[in-house]
């Protein structure tokens, strides 16, 4: 059969069954969403897991596995162009992208890759995000961020990081709301979580090692703070990621 004919009977047979491909506005907002480093758009498109839905998916492979791994390349490559054309350093781009596409060639399932996609994504929309902040973020809120991010196992107050900087307390959390768009206790509770989930995933820490590690006031504390965050416990959290296949 050639290849024309082969493309009427396939055309034929998806007008038949009604498939259509998700609108191209929705795929062009998501890559502009991560392009721009809105963390906000990014994350609750992971949470409805947008990327595994089979509604609008084009089938590029018979097998399933395969069908997201191909789609998986595809997503990678058009946010490795689009995040360059926002700013993102070819080199720095390019080598995220293979990096993640290695990744994704040694996962064995769709779940594993569906985690891995969300990682990704959401890894070029920080770098994004601190791209498009460093030309307006002033030295002592990036100042801060360093110390924030070098003491998360140390109680952060804001008396500390002014004292830290040589600015007064209340000057200090203007400019940082200011600039980051948030106030600097949620700014350093928000770095916490992220490293207690690091923990939870590739450690074999104890919840009250990891809380007395982060600074939280007790183990119940934690695991409160933690699933307002997070939207689970740290021990469903565990469970679902804990030492993730890729």
């Amino acid at each position: 059969m050639d290849l024309r004919k082969e493309w009427y009977l396939q055309e034929l047979k998806e007008d038949e069954e009604s498939l259509s491909h998700r609108p191209l506005e929705e795929e062009y907002s998501f890559y502009q969403a991560v392009s721009s480093g809105d963390m906000d758009y990014v994350q609750e498109n992971c949470r409805q897991n947008v990327f595994t839905n089979p509604d609008g998916m084009g089938i590029l492979s018979a097998n399933h596995l395969t069908n997201i791994k191909y789609h998986f390349v595809i997503t990678v490559a058009m946010i490795t162009r689009q995040c360059v054309a926002a700013g993102m350093e070819l080199e720095q781009a390019y080598r995220l992208s293979d990096f993640y596409i290695l990744k994704m060639d040694s996962c064995m399932t769709v779940e594993a890759i569906s985690q891995l996609h969300h990682s990704m994504v959401l890894d070029f929309t920080r770098k994004m995000l601190l791209l498009k902040k460093a030309s307006v973020i002033s030295k002592p809120v990036i100042i801060c961020m360093d110390y924030i991010y070098s003491h998360l196992n140390t109680r952060l107050t804001v008396k500390v990081l002014a004292d830290y900087t040589g600015l007064s307390s209340s000057y200090l959390s203007r400019l940082f709301k200011k600039e980051l768009g948030i106030a600097i206790s949620d700014y350093i509770l928000e770095k916490k979580i992220e490293k207690a989930e690091n923990l939870l995933k590739y450690s074999d820490f104890s919840l009250i090692e990891i809380a007395n590690y982060l600074a939280f006031s007790s183990q119940s504390h934690f695991i409160q703070t933690f699933k307002k965050a997070v939207g689970i416990t740290p021990n469903k959290y565990r469970n679902q990621y804990y030492h993730s296949t890729w």
